[in-house]
């Protein structure tokens, strides 16, 4: 009998080409899946509730598999877990309903960003932020942010050569958090996201905490469509997976 796992996944994306399986570069897909064949035997394909980039991390990616395995859950996450690298871990593994599909059922997902604002480099952290030597103006990136909710056409903050033709999204909350340390997190949550959108809209907010545009240009940006209007594109390493909702 087949059966349906869903699994919850964390990952380093350093080392990686992004998730989904290509020929040449190392991906996360493809380690995942030639670990599971080496524990089942059989030839599986991974779904997974959407492409991560190369360089960007996961704390709680969802995907699922099909398999005839006997093998019961605790024993398959072990086996599994033993085979894969210190970067990538099943965090949970279950058997769900056969109609689970992780990336058809996904509701929204959730993504943020590190930063890392002061004028001393970061070396603990920085695999995992991006680093902004001069001082943020974070109440004016908040007034930004805000600008951002509600059911808008994304197009200004998709990467070039994005093949989507709806780019309709809708963003349900956009937070900004600092520390004292200087880390600052920016958490998004949208019921879909364009390849590079959450990547441009920190590069979008980071001009405005630079002073460089005004946080009241965000409406007329987004209604301009144009990705040259928006900021740079942030870098990956900052960027992880946070939480997706079903």
């Amino acid at each position: 009998m087949t059966r349906n796992l869903k699994v919850i996944l964390e990952y380093d994306g350093s080392r990686y080409h992004g998730w989904q399986r290509q020929r040449e570069p190392l991906t996360i897909q493809q380690v995942l899946e030639e670990c599971i064949n080496r524990i089942t035997g059989e030839d599986v394909r991974v779904n997974a509730s959407g492409r991560t980039d190369a360089g960007v991390h996961a704390m709680n990616q969802v995907a699922n598999f099909r398999t005839q395995s006997n093998l019961d859950t605790i024993r398959l996450c072990k086996g599994i877990n033993s085979l894969l690298p210190k970067d990538i871990v099943i965090k949970e593994l279950a058997e769900v309903s056969d109609s689970f599909h992780a990336r058809f059922d996904v509701k929204s997902k959730v993504y943020m960003y590190q930063l890392f604002n002061n004028p001393v480099r970061p070396v603990l952290c920085r695999l995992y932020t991006w680093p902004i030597y001069k001082p943020l103006n974070l109440e004016s990136m908040k007034k930004a942010a805000g600008h951002l909710l509600g059911c808008h056409d994304f197009s200004s903050f998709c990467g070039t050569g994005c093949d989507m033709e709806n780019r309709v999204r809708t963003v349900m909350s956009a937070e900004i958090t600092s520390f004292d340390s200087g880390l600052i997190r920016i958490n998004v949550e949208a019921d879909g996201f364009l390849r590079y959108m959450i990547r441009n809209i920190v590069g979008t907010l980071i001009d405005v905490g630079r002073g460089k545009r005004l946080s009241d240009e965000i409406p007329g940006l987004i209604a301009a469509k144009d990705r040259r209007r928006a900021g740079m594109t942030a870098p990956a390493q900052g960027l992880f997976l946070k939480e997706v909702k079903y």
